[in-house]
């Protein structure tokens, strides 16, 4: 069976790039395009797992993000307030004086939980974003 190929363009930041590249070294990658690949497939098999997320969960939403760039940090804020059902708490602190590491703790249902996960992580600004979840069982009697 054969595969075809398609061929893409992207733009990134040369620091970005370069990273990259280091990593692929390290990792023993052919070709930056076999390192992509995988990265993408990574992606992929990501975002199939968020999407079987089911029923009710704790959860945590970690994020860095640029707190430098305009409208960001109340951009999260109004994000929060909009989702209060969602979330128990969160707390922040600055990494350096232009990057914010904040962890949201939640406790509900597993679609909300990704949907809101997923507006979090496509903000322009938000540079890295992780999400874990734990199913809640049901309190069970022990004797």
């Amino acid at each position: 069976m054969e595969k075809k190929l398609m061929r893409i363009g992207i733009s990134l930041p040369g620091e970005l790039l370069d990273q990259f590249d280091k990593i692929l070294l390290k990792r023993g990658y052919s070709s930056r395009s076999e390192g992509i690949r995988d990265a993408i497939r990574t992606y992929n098999q990501h975002y199939g797992w968020m999407q079987q997320i089911r029923g009710k969960r704790a959860a945590t939403i970690s994020i860095v993000y640029d707190c430098s760039k305009k409208g960001i940090s109340s951009t999260l804020a109004k994000i929060q307030h909009e989702n209060m059902d969602l979330i128990n708490s969160s707390v922040r602190f600055h990494i350096d004086p232009d990057s914010c590491f904040e962890v949201i703790v939640l406790n509900g249902e597993g679609e909300k939980i990704v949907e809101l996960a997923e507006n979090i992580l496509s903000l322009k600004g938000v540079k890295h974003s992780i999400l874990t979840t734990v199913p809640i069982e049901k309190n069970k009697n022990r004797t």
